[in-house]
């Protein structure tokens, strides 16, 4: 059976927190975030805790149906970005690639044709 984790420590929640479980509690402020997929269930099992603190809490959402470890990998960052940005439940965010940045003032500028 094949599994893989990661664990992305001090993640600064956006404006709105992080939804926990079911009904559980909002959480604000310093975060670290562990994500587990499990090759033999097909699911990755998303956690956030105070950064520091020993009590992990399910993100609301969890676990999601992910049949890689790639897509798994993928799915931890979709996360961190959407707690950073201000998600209150990650998870529905997690399949909508991270926004692209703005280009600039020089970039956005398009070359005319002759």
């Amino acid at each position: 059976m094949s599994w893989a984790s990661w664990t992305t420590p001090g993640i600064f929640a956006g404006r709105n927190g992080v939804q926990t479980g079911e009904a559980g509690p909002v959480l604000t402020g310093e975060l670290d975030v562990h994500t587990t997929w499990i090759e033999a269930d097909g699911l990755a099992h998303v956690t956030v805790q105070y950064s520091g603190a020993s009590d992990w809490l399910p993100l609301a959402g969890s676990p999601v149906p992910c049949p890689s470890e790639t897509a798994s990998r993928a799915l931890h960052d979709a996360v961190i970005h959407s707690i950073r940005t201000g998600a209150a439940l990650p998870l529905d965010d997690a399949d909508a690639p991270p926004p692209r940045p703005h280009p600039g003032p020089a970039a956005a500028k398009e070359p005319r044709a002759n």
